[in-house]
């Protein structure tokens, strides 16, 4: 099976690549470059060249012959229409990776099914990537285009913190200063190790009978971020000073952050993955988070250069985290 990815150094993308040249598939990897934090996939090919504004897409499908497309890098309705340009009736099966935060926002049951409606207005980057979805599935509803599609949801490796801020907020604890935890941190979150997305993911290529459907591939292990927050910090050796803020506050103070937490985040998100269990039989995520956060904490430690604080984020949560104290402990009626 001959498979063109665009993208294949990302978080996903190098999994899945390595995982599919581990399994002998022939694949061609189309990126403009090596990342800071994964090098290229071995036992695959490189095309670099600029994916949207290049002709290296292009050429790839004049000269040569691909069964399986996969693109990690469409974000917006205009993505999927090139996309659509290039790869109707020039491959069999063209995969599309969504997310899970297009999924219906908060959920009004729980688990999620691939049958939970597709809603969330708080975050832009859900809604496009829902619009990307409605045009696939019309497209595939007009002419037949062979697409499937495959909602992630908070998928890491080694290399990932799965905290905004990132490394910081491990350096804020390893300092004895508070994080900041979204609500009161009892929501339940899920974690997915990119190595078991890749295996449940692998399955679903070249399978024809899939066209016009979605996935979500996630691990069945739900934490709360608290439980989240204190598993990393016993892999860094130290303890967690949780500090609750509601997400609302966040956003008064980075509406960017919030509109990232209200409308992902801050919401419990359990899946069931009946579905793709289907497709890869016997599939199971195997790697826990305790297992995860200690990978992570060894992989920055390996290198000082990995270990990078953001003054932005850390100036932030100092200031989330006495805001909320102050609240804590201001008597009702004083200001």
């Amino acid at each position: 099976m001959r498979v063109l990815m665009l993208g294949g150094t990302g978080t996903i993308s190098h999994a899945v690549a390595e995982r599919c040249a581990a399994e002998g598939l022939d694949v061609t990897i189309v990126t403009r470059g090596v990342s800071d934090h994964h090098p290229e996939p071995s036992g695959v090919r490189v095309a670099r060249g600029d994916l949207r504004r290049g002709e290296v897409v292009p050429w790839l499908l004049e000269n040569e012959r691909f069964d399986v497309a996969i693109d990690f890098l469409a974000f917006t309705p205009d993505h999927i229409a090139q996309d659509i340009g290039w790869f109707a009736g020039r491959v069999g099966q063209y995969v599309f990776i969504s997310s899970a935060s297009a999924y219906q926002t908060p959920p009004a049951r729980l688990p999620v099914t691939e049958s939970t409606p597709l809603r969330n207005p708080y975050w832009e980057y859900s809604r496009n990537k829902i619009a990307c979805e409605d045009a696939l599935v019309a497209e595939y509803r007009a002419t037949g285009f062979p697409v499937t599609i495959v909602r992630p949801s908070h998928t890491y490796d080694q290399t990932t913190v799965p905290f905004d801020g990132g490394w910081t907020v491990v350096e804020r604890m390893r300092q004895g200063k508070p994080v900041i935890v979204p609500g009161d941190g009892t929501s339940l979150w899920t974690l997915t190790h990119t190595a078991d997305f890749a295996r449940a993911f692998v399955p679903l290529l070249g399978r024809r009978d899939v066209a016009g459907e979605a996935f979500h591939i996630t691990s069945d292990e739900a934490l709360t971020w608290n439980e989240i927050f204190r598993t990393l910090a016993a892999a860094a050796g130290v303890s967690a000073d949780v500090v609750p803020v509601p997400s609302a506050v966040v956003a008064e103070h980075d509406a960017e952050l919030g509109a990232a937490l209200l409308g992902d985040k801050a919401n419990s998100m359990v899946f069931d993955n009946t579905k793709i269990r289907s497709i890869a039989r016997g599939w199971e995520a195997r790697i826990p988070f305790s297992q995860g956060a200690r990978e992570i904490v060894a992989w920055h430690d390996a290198d000082p250069a990995r270990r990078r604080s953001d003054d932005r984020f850390d100036h932030l949560f100092d200031t989330l985290a006495a805001t909320a104290r102050h609240h804590l402990t201001t008597p009702e009626g004083e200001n």
